[in-house]
């Protein structure tokens, strides 16, 4: 046979696209350079040959369809695998058309045969690409190169909540101004990608972390066509790591940090004690016979008791401050930055108080009896575990002797006995008539006159004399004899100025402290009470507040109806504590007590000046009189006269003293007054 392509035109055998000629049989009697470069074969090693010698399944299956529709329509066209020479199987695009001659009679084929493998090679390529895209756990966005979206996937959709339209030509958020953005395009036009982790936010409003990492898709000219950005979802990855944090560093029943977080803590603790030169404390507290509760009620029952005892615990502490559960009914308490030594005891007082109520399991009441060892840093140990010991070691000399608590060191105990023992004997101070008024003048530093006085406790102890109020109030308080001596006090200075109003001597007014607890609603009737028995108005009365008392609800109704009633209120201590200028705006103030901290640094500590100047102006401003506490130096005095307050009470001018001793002063200066 000749080559028909050939014979026709040197054109067709010349073309580099694939061209073959058959019979109306398959048998090949054309064939081109294409052909040949296509498949391998030269013409003479095919011309004749069967068109099936150059199929990649011997027996074309599902080809036969194919030609009777080129022999029914003329033409047809497919995807087909061929094989080359060397064997190797390709994908083609084969288009045969029906050749007829002059009388119409079908007389050849010729196939048109193109390679596309690479082709299919890409859409397979890019249906595995969307696959990827749509099926990513990861969040896809692509932007433009002005950063608006082009498209998400649905990872994107679910994690953000939004919709592919709602998003859609809108900015990202890890783009937007909320964010770091400007780290991020920084970066992005430097280096061309960015990775980090940040927060964003779904379209409920909801925050959640995510790692983000961001490709810049460049031109050939170097600048960014698009931005390729990945993100996940931290959120599970956090939860399960807080979990393992919560496992691995706190106790399951009662939710308290274990023996490896307490460890962690102490040592952070007492590194920052030892820069600050700070007292710190470790108590150890332990059930006595919990065994006997777990056999009687059960183990679950007694998880029960442990979890509301964990609780109380917490209750009796301050925010800063940590207990944790080593194990069964063990604890231990670190208190970090206590002021002195002795504050253990009552953080371990309030703990057992805590404690001591009764719980209730299955309906039977329980009452536990603990005890708690106490170990003193530095004192007893530079370190956690030395204090831990210590700690444990006093616990337990504390349950063998049968004590609530125990110090380790022998010192603190013989102190801690000594307290024991003054509280024990304040008790019986009021019965026994142990306590002494006595009084301080307030000067008027243009006239040298005695003003007024403030009114201050003793207690004369039988044993260790004289006792200043900073020895006892503060036992006083936490007891609840505070109300009681208040009492006293209220009754024995109104008592001292009937008895000088009886001599004939004039005193302004005396000042009078209040406590917290005394602050109730039946304190009206007590004063009006006691002034009524003595035939003493009110003006001459001054009550002297802190600003903690004010922060209690429903104060302003109380103090409204004190001063309606004649008293003067003089708020003590301005300026150690909230300084909340509320309270002088809302409350029927008329003193402001300068701290004696601040005064005793004057005139040279600029700070406390400063301090001072500042109150000075408050109650300038606001029509208050000044009384400045602790007054030692004429610099002090003259100081504070320069800015404006005139009222001054301290060792300058007059130490504390007895009502004898003071009642002679008034004697003298009335007796001066009446000379002039």
């Amino acid at each position: 046979m000749n080559n028909e392509l050939n014979s026709d035109s040197g054109i067709y055998a010349a073309l580099e696209a694939s061209l073959i000629t058959m019979d109306l049989e398959g048998y090949i009697t054309g064939w081109n350079r294409g052909a040949e470069l296509l498949f391998g074969y030269a013409a003479d090693e095919l011309l004749g040959k069967h068109i099936l010698l150059l199929y990649a399944d011997a027996e074309g299956q599902g080809e036969e369809d194919f030609f009777n529709e080129v022999i029914s329509h003329g033409h047809a066209e497919m995807d087909v695998k061929r094989r080359r020479k060397d064997g190797s199987d390709f994908w083609a695009h084969l288009h045969l058309t029906l050749v007829r001659n002059k009388a119409g009679q079908p007389t050849r084929l010729i196939a048109y045969v193109r390679d596309i493998s690479s082709q299919l090679a890409n859409e397979e390529r890019s249906r595995l690409y969307t696959h990827i895209f749509e099926h990513a756990r990861e969040a896809i966005v692509i932007t433009d190169h002005k950063r608006l979206i082009v498209s998400v996937n649905h990872a994107y959709l679910k994690i953000t909540g939004r919709s592919a339209e709602e998003v859609q030509g809108t900015v990202p958020s890890f783009f937007s101004k909320k964010y770091n953005s400007r780290t991020i395009k920084d970066t992005l036009k430097a280096m061309g990608h960015w990775e980090g982790e940040l927060w964003d936010s779904r379209s409920d409003g909801e925050a959640f972390p995510a790692w983000l990492s961001i490709s810049a898709v460049q031109t050939n000219s170097g600048s960014p066509s698009h931005y390729f950005a990945m993100f996940s979802d931290l959120t599970e990855k956090r939860l399960a790591e807080e979990k393992i944090h919560k496992l691995a560093y706190y106790d399951t029943l009662t939710n308290l940090p274990n023996r490896a977080m307490l460890f962690s803590l102490l040592a952070q603790s007492l590194a920052e004690a030892k820069r600050k030169k700070k007292h710190g404390s470790l108590l150890c507290f332990n059930i006595n016979g919990f065994k006997n509760i777990n056999d009687s009620f059960g183990h679950a029952a007694a998880d029960t008791l442990l979890a509301e005892l964990a609780q109380r615990i917490r209750l009796a502490l301050r925010e800063e401050d940590v207990v944790s559960r080593f194990s069964g009914d063990e604890f231990y308490i670190a208190l970090f930055e206590i002021e002195q030594r002795e504050d253990a005891i009552l953080v371990t007082r309030r703990i057992l108080q805590s404690t001591a109520a009764p719980f209730y399991l299955k309906n039977q009441e329980i009452v536990l009896l603990s005890h708690i060892g106490i170990s003193i840093y530095p004192d007893d140990g530079y370190d956690a575990e030395t204090l831990i010991n210590n700690a444990t070691v006093a616990m337990h000399r504390a349950k063998k002797g049968n004590q609530n608590y125990l110090f380790y060191s022998s010192e603190m105990n013989r102190r801690s006995l000594d307290r024991i023992k003054l509280e024990a004997e304040l008790h019986h101070a009021l019965d026994l008539n142990q306590f002494e008024l006595f009084f301080q003048p307030q000067i008027d530093l243009p006239s040298k006159k005695v003003m007024g006085a403030e009114a201050l406790i003793r207690w004369r102890h039988p044993q260790k004399g004289m006792i200043p109020p900073s020895n006892f109030i503060p036992f006083a308080e936490e007891t609840g004899l505070i109300v009681a001596i208040g009492s006293w006090v209220l009754n024995e200075a109104i008592s001292q100025i009937a008895e000088w109003k009886k001599a004939g001597l004039k005193l302004n007014r005396l000042a009078i402290n209040l406590s917290a607890l005394q602050f109730k609603p039946q304190l009206p009737d007590e004063l009006g009470a006691i002034l009524s028995y003595h035939k003493i108005p009110a003006e001459l009365v001054e009550l002297e507040l802190t600003e903690s008392l004010l922060m209690g609800n429903g104060q302003s109704t109380l103090l409204n109806q004190l001063h309606n009633s004649g008293f003067s209120l003089a708020l003590d201590d301005f300026g150690t504590g909230y300084s909340n200028l509320a309270y002088l705006q809302h409350y029927p103030i008329d003193y402001l007590k300068i701290d004696q901290s601040f005064v005793q640094a004057l005139p040279d500590n600029q700070h406390s000046a400063a301090i001072v100047r500042s109150i000075i102006d408050i109650a300038t401003n606001l029509g208050l009189k000044l009384i400045a506490e602790g007054v030692e130096t004429k610099a002090q005095a003259d100081y504070l006269a320069q800015l404006g307050c005139h009222l001054i009470q301290g060792y300058y001018c007059y130490k504390p003293m007895s009502a004898e001793n003071f009642t002679q002063l008034l004697i003298e200066q009335q007796g001066k007054e009446n000379q002039d």
